[in-house]
């Protein structure tokens, strides 16, 4: 599982990372709002750890950028104020928690696996990128006609158009989409976006997915 934490303050930044990275997460750490708006469009995250108070940007500015792009990961701002008001200002930009300093890691830690526990009841019914509309519960991709996907092949194309233009490991993919399947590996990845392929062409849609090979993942819509 994958986290980004913003924060300004190093030993802070540093001692977040340490303890999340011992219980098993993998974690990118930024020093403020700017550089994680930048990191959340090449990335994909399963939560975030914002600091409100930061240089450049702070963490509220941050986070309403991010959700204004369409990106749902769930995300806890940590701040020093305790006010009312700050809280509901960071609720409403779209954060899941708040966290006044200073605090317990095993309350962060537990936020952290209820916030990801919780991220996949709030998927949208449809999906698109380009002219590309997943229909999530149906399992059908449509552009100029429609088409079913199996199970895996929607979990997949969902998992994607989540997280369009962002580079996705073979592995990270199997974190998400083959999570209860440890005989899967990146081969298995590697054909399943084959038959993507296959079904986008065959909607006649704008969507790629690029990559693949040594490389990581990338969806995007076509330039036609």
């Amino acid at each position: 599982m994958k986290i980004l934490i913003a924060e300004d303050e190093k030993a802070m930044s540093d001692a977040l990372a340490m303890v999340l990275r011992h219980f098993g997460y993998e974690v990118d750490t930024v020093p403020d709002g700017l550089a994680a708006v930048e990191k959340v469009q090449e990335s994909a995250y399963d939560c975030m750890v914002f600091d409100v108070m930061m240089p450049r940007m702070d963490g509220v500015e941050a986070l309403k950028r991010i959700r204004s792009s369409g990106d749902v990961t769930p995300v806890i701002l940590l701040t020093a104020k305790a006010e009312v008001d700050d809280r509901i200002t960071g609720l409403d930009a779209g954060a899941d928690d708040y966290l006044t300093k200073p605090f317990a890691m095993g309350e962060l830690l537990a936020r952290i696996r209820s916030m990801t526990r919780r991220a996949g009841a709030f998927t949208p019914g449809r999906l698109s990128v380009g002219h590309v509309t997943l229909d999530v519960e149906e399992q059908e991709i449509s552009c100029e006609s429609s088409i079913r996907l199996s199970s895996k092949e929607a979990k997949l194309m969902k998992y994607f158009m989540q997280n369009t233009g962002k580079a996705l490991t073979g592995e990270e993919i199997l974190r998400h989409v083959w999570k209860d399947e440890p005989v899967a590996d990146v081969e298995t990845v590697q054909m399943y976006v084959a038959y993507l392929r296959e079904k986008i062409e065959a909607v006649r849609g704008d969507a790629e997915i690029a990559g693949g090979e040594e490389g990581p993942f990338t969806m995007t819509a076509a330039v036609r």
